[in-house]
């Protein structure tokens, strides 16, 4: 084992062995295993300030590895201390024979005898007869009781005995840890404070009933689904430990502040495919003692304009359950679209026990427009479904990752829309990683209309591809069938994929490589593609992505796109 060189210390080794102040090294031989990388924590914790003599260096120096092979059971350490080459000073240890277990008496009393927690603690704690001592072992057994205890409601235990008994004239150690779990105290009845909400709504988020045995971590949920309803600006949940020795169940004290009526957020941002944007939301986390919320944002760009508004209803399952009724406007004027956009629509949402949310909706959509050509009004209401998921691990810039949607609606001309049309939109991405230094995105697209009359869609139902989010070698919504006079019209179909590789090259610093391939169109696609080269920075205000990228099938002239996003991968 070797200890690179410490400042004071070696000035201290150098006077007193007369060494030479370059590339002078402490040398410890003899260990290996547990035993050397203890002693190397030990050595690392020597405050060399206190060495002022040779001997006192090595009193110190003895007494520190001393210390940690006792704690690894060796009690009997020899040393020899000499120089090497007038370039290291090398301490040679001899440990002796180890300490071994020869009594082990563990007993478990209390109702947590039969608790199968502490069962599966008791036949893996990792003492045995006739084993070296370690004392680290003994002290986490004792530690884990005293946790589990209090984690499972067992709080007047205690242990009885603890007593681990060193012979190092027999080399001999016996264990003596007797513990009385006494009780396991269960939930009470929550008392709530500070509330702005019903205590119907705020009980409904508990994920324990009173009487229930108690457990910690049902204490934490509950904090944390408090936490995520955003009707508060403080919580905090406990147990009330002052009723312990009077009767098995404890009250939960709830305390709670309310969030603030009113949220304001204002936003600047840069797209290079609609230009600078700057937003504006403002949001009620609650309107009534009943929950309910409403949120609205304003978003303005050179192309697009956009304002919405929605009102949150929530159900018995506060967080997973609600009606949701939204409107929006949308007003774009972009290439060979001009449009002005009215959408009303009212939502059930739920989100199931495997992750997946699920959305049943129904929404009227009034669209005046100029598309090419064409210059119409449309109407539909259009009933339908979603599924999405979205799983990530690993923070801004996801270790691992995947993003799945489907989208199906339906719109009939007997209710109130121009033509029949099914429509059906999806979307599924992956994120991998392999030793934090590779990444791989692999991400498919795709939507399709069918329709009696496509001519009768209005622009917001027709499929575009180009843009950062998809064909990056093209510019932004430019890939779609034609009319006569050039125009670009819209699509039936789209389908669209991306491909691309990420390595690490410093820090949140990382350079990409990608792929891209697919086409909007209405018989038989053309498929487009295009490739480049990135940089992605996992920034305090969230990933951000520039990309330089090349459209293989581009119009000759303008086959190169740069593109600057701000905002997650998935």
């Amino acid at each position: 084992m070797i200890v690179k060189p410490l400042p004071v210390l070696l000035c201290t080794l150098i006077a007193s062995f007369g060494l030479k102040a370059d590339n002078v090294e402490l040398e410890v031989e003899g260990l290996q295993g547990d035993v050397q990388a203890n002693v190397e924590v030990y050595l690392s914790s020597i405050p060399t300030e206190e060495i002022k003599t040779t001997l006192r260096f090595q009193a110190r120096l003895e007494r520190s590895i001393t210390e940690a092979v006792n704690a690894l059971g060796y009690y009997h350490p020899n040393f020899d201390f000499h120089v090497v080459k007038d370039e290291s000073v090398l301490v040679n240890v001899t440990l002796g024979e180890p300490l071994v277990i020869t009594q082990l008496d563990i007993q478990l009393s209390g109702e947590a005898l039969n608790d199968p927690d502490f069962a599966l603690l008791m036949g893996n704690h990792g003492l045995e007869l006739g084993a070296r001592l370690q004392h680290n072992h003994y002290d986490a057994l004792k530690s884990s009781i005293r946790n589990l205890a209090l984690k499972k409601g067992f709080f007047e235990g205690d242990f009885t005995q603890s007593r681990l008994e060193v012979i190092p004239e027999l080399n001999q150690a016996r264990i003596h840890l007797h513990y009385d779990s006494g009780i396991r105290y269960h939930f009470g009845k929550s008392e709530i404070s500070g509330s702005q909400i019903e205590d119907e709504r705020v009980l409904s988020l508990q994920p324990f009933a009173s009487g229930d045995p108690y457990e910690v971590a049902s204490i934490g949920e509950y904090n944390q689904n408090l936490s995520n309803t955003d009707w508060f600006s403080s919580v905090f949940v406990e147990p009330d430990l002052s009723f312990l020795g009077q009767g098995r169940e404890l009250p939960i004290r709830v305390a709670l502040a309310p969030q603030a009526k009113n949220k304001l957020e204002t936003g600047l941002g840069y797209s290079t495919d609609v230009g600078v944007r700057g937003s504006l939301k403002w949001k009620k986390p609650w309107v009534n003692s009943r929950g309910h919320s409403f949120d609205s944002s304003f978003s303005l760009s050179e192309p697009e304009q956009t304002i919405t508004a929605g009102y949150r209803i929530p159900l018995d399952d506060v967080l997973n359950e609600y009606y949701r009724i939204q409107y929006g406007m949308k007003n774009q004027d972009s290439r060979d679209t001009k449009s002005l956009e009215s959408n009303l629509s009212v939502e059930r949402h739920w989100l199931l026990d495997n992750g997946w949310h699920r959305t049943l909706f129904v929404r009227y959509l009034l669209e005046d427009y100029e598309q090419g050509l064409q210059d119409d009004t449309g109407q539909f209401v259009l009933p339908g479904f979603s599924f999405s998921r979205s799983r990530t691990r690993g923070g801004a810039m996801p270790t691992w990752g995947d993003r799945q949607s489907i989208t199906i609606e339906y719109g009939d001309s007997s209710m109130l829309s121009e033509t029949r049309v099914l429509r059906l939109q999806g979307t599924s991405s992956w994120i991998r990683s392999v030793d934090n230094q590779h990444r791989g995105l692999f991400r498919v697209d795709g939507g399709a209309n069918f329709s009696e009359e496509f001519s009768k869609l209005s622009p917001s139902l027709r499929f575009f591809a180009g843009g950062d989010n998809n064909l990056r070698g093209y510019g932004y919504e430019t890939i779609s069938p034609k009319d006569a006079s050039g125009a670009l019209t819209g699509a039936k179909y789209m389908l669209t994929s991306t491909l691309e590789y990420q390595y690490r090259v410093y820090g949140d610093w990382w350079l990409a490589l990608f792929y891209d391939y697919g086409d909007a169109f209405n018989d038989t696609p053309d498929f487009k593609r295009g490739t480049g080269a990135g940089i992605r920075w996992a920034s305090p205000v969230g990933p951000i992505r520039l990309d330089f990228a090349w459209g293989l099938d581009s119009t000759p002239g303008d086959e190169f796109k740069f593109h600057f996003t701000l905002g997650p991968e998935l």
